[in-house]
């Protein structure tokens, strides 16, 4: 593989892991806003 393949396939890697923990941190959030709904819900 040439450099600048290798350049590519880690620049593409980064983006998708980037868009991934985005995500994964907005769901994490939503999650916590309806647990904390429920809990004020019940209280």
């Amino acid at each position: 593989m040439a450099k600048e393949e290798i350049k590519k396939l880690i620049e593409q890697s980064k983006k998708v892991l980037e868009q991934d923990h985005e995500n994964f941190a907005k769901s994490i959030k939503s999650d916590l806003a309806s647990f904390k709904k429920k809990t004020l819900d019940q209280i």
